[in-house]
């Protein structure tokens, strides 16, 4: 069905209006009847089991060019999706995409002399082309400024109000351009601006200047679902990860939650989607933006095919500084109009300079182009996951990029693969065939031991990643080829020649299922070593990484290659 189909019947839904139903612009709160939901709806809503699997990254804010804190956003989606491709889910969906709407757009786009949507549009496709330079595998890039876009957030509003769950009042607060929203006066306290000496005001949570607005606008009533969200994240403990950051938002949403204005008069604002049937608002930048999980699962959703485009979405990735909008917003928006909420949300920290948060307005960033032209995608990919952000904030140095590259990759993996293939005289065949016989030598002590090991790797590895914890299952797989290096120093098999046959297979065993298991973390790289071991592309899928379940491979590697898999890097600074 298409879009205008959907909308089609979706107007005459909202054409007609039930003579129980009391309308939005009621003002008296305490006349408030909220609608009554079908149920609860939670992460555990019933779906199709055939429902892709569908990860989101954050949509990335057009006002000014992308630094490499984006960039670990989608990398960490882009690893969750293509680990579910190796799982066997080849329909698995990564939406990435912009957010185009708002004030800090509008006035960006005015100080760099330039129409509004050719602002955007020449800040959009940087965004498009780190998504590609960063070999991510994503099925749809989504902007706020498509016409479906535009719509399904003006169907959402309707059905909103037509809930009666919007009204108007006027609303007084200070509000923060640079994060879009508005703070209580015992959220924000004075400061001296740094670069001007001046007095301002700034919120304390995000240290960005707010100025006082008082205007008569939209709200939502955020309130009514306090204690449904109390609710959810109690029947739902691992609905945002990790769990420090779950515990943030139970904090906030315990004391109670307060009716959340959702729209802009149009003289303070213009550059946002107009509220339908009143030309005088346009709609909260932040609904705007979390309905794009929406639209591009085909939302306004045809009866019964609410899951066809794979909602609800299994993880949204986003930065800590947008929790609340994730987690407490956008479960309240959704639990409005009883649609199934979110799975999980992962949640990650900061990547700061100098123990400072990097930021696109203080210009403290790192040009994440600059970065993989000068390391290359896989090994920026490598460093981001292996020493990324979890819980706390982690600092980016290039020095820290290269040593970590050159110990672990360059001399480790990399040198570790020659020495094998190099001491089985490029010529893995004979290995193989005496596996697939099962004439092996028998296995010593220490054979027995690594083997055990290794047998269990892969199902480590997939604990983690199902726990939604990709630097932990990277460092799980470097666990593999650390114990192999050092079982193949320990094993000494040019002085057991009766033995060298088994620890190298054991060996060839460890690189080839650590190859496979590393294709969602560096798909370029690990592709080279799956293709140095002479791995059949169709054994490539995380049923193979099991010990001794491909007799097939290394057949043919018998010539050596011209260079190392991971060749030193130029310079370190």
């Amino acid at each position: 069905m298409t879009m205008s189909n959907t909308l089609s019947w979706a107007s005459r839904l909202l054409s007609f209006k039930s003579s129980s139903w009391k309308c939005a612009t009621c003002r008296n709160t305490r006349q408030f009847a909220p609608h009554q939901p079908r149920g609860l709806a939670t992460a555990a809503t019933t779906e199709d089991p055939r429902k892709q699997y569908y990860v989101t990254t954050p949509i990335f804010y057009v006002n000014a060019a992308p630094h490499v804190g984006h960039l670990y956003s989608m990398v960490i989606a882009d690893v969750l999706k293509r680990w579910q491709v190796l799982l066997g889910n080849t329909n698995a969906q990564l939406l990435t995409g912009t957010d185009e709407h708002g004030m800090k757009i509008q006035r960006a786009a005015l100080a760099a002399g330039m129409d509004t949507q050719a602002f955007c549009d020449v800040n959009c496709k940087i965004f498009a082309d780190l998504a590609k330079a960063a070999n991510l595998s994503h099925d749809h890039f989504i902007r706020t400024t498509d016409t479906a876009h535009k719509e399904a957030v003006q169907y959402f509003w309707e059905m909103l109000k037509l809930r009666g769950y919007l009204y108007e009042s006027k609303h007084e607060g200070w509000y923060s351009v640079s994060d879009e929203t508005f703070y209580p006066s015992t959220a924000v306290r004075s400061a001296l601006d740094p670069s001007t000496g001046r007095k301002i005001t700034i919120s304390t949570e995000t240290q960005k200047e707010v100025e006082w607005s008082s205007e008569t606008n939209y709200h939502f009533r955020l309130s009514a679902f306090t204690d449904r969200l109390l609710q959810f994240y109690k029947a739902n403990q691992f609905f945002v990860r990790p769990h420090k950051y779950m515990l943030d938002v139970i904090g906030f949403v315990a004391p109670g939650l307060r009716d959340l204005s959702v729209s802009r008069p149009v003289e303070r604002l213009t550059w946002a989607i107009r509220v339908p049937g009143d030309e005088t608002q346009t709609i909260y930048v932040w609904l705007d933006a979390l309905v794009n999980y929406l639209t591009k699962a085909g939302y306004p959703f045809p009866p019964g095919q609410e899951s066809k485009l794979g909602w609800p979405p299994d993880v949204h990735v986003i930065g800590k500084d947008i929790v609340r909008f994730h987690c407490i917003y956008w479960p309240a928006f959704l639990m409005a109009l009883d649609l199934p909420l979110p799975r999980s949300v992962l949640v990650h920290g900061h990547w700061t300079i100098n123990h400072e948060k990097m930021s696109k307005s203080t210009g403290n960033v790192v040009n994440p182009f600059y970065a993989i032209d000068r390391f290359s995608a896989d090994a920026l990919r490598f460093f981001l996951i292996y020493r990324g952000p979890r819980t706390d904030d982690a600092d980016y140095d290039n020095k820290l990029i290269y040593r970590n590259y050159t110990k672990l990759l360059q001399k480790g993996t990399g040198n570790f693969i020659f020495r094998i293939l190099g001491f089985a005289k490029w010529n893995l065949k004979p290995i193989i065939e005496t596996a697939a016989s099962g004439t092996l030598p028998t296995s010593s002590s220490q054979d027995e031991i690594y083997e055990s090991f290794i047998k269990m790797a892969s199902s480590r590895v997939g604990s983690h990643m199902e726990k939604l914890d990709p630097t932990e299952a990277l460092r799980e797989i470097m666990e593999i080829l650390d114990k192999a290096q050092k079982y193949f120093h320990q094993s000494e098999p040019w002085n057991e020649p009766a033995q060298s046959a088994r620890v190298v297979y054991n060996t060839c065993e460890s690189l080839r299922i650590a190859s496979i298991l590393l294709q969602p973390f560096m798909p370029g790289k690990s592709a080279e070593l799956l293709n140095l071991l002479q791995v059949d592309p169709s054994k490539r899928g995380f049923g193979a990484a099991i010990y001794g379940s491909d007799l097939t491979y290394g057949r043919n590697a018998t010539k050596k290659p011209n260079e190392l898999p991971f060749p030193p890097l130029l310079v370190e600074e």
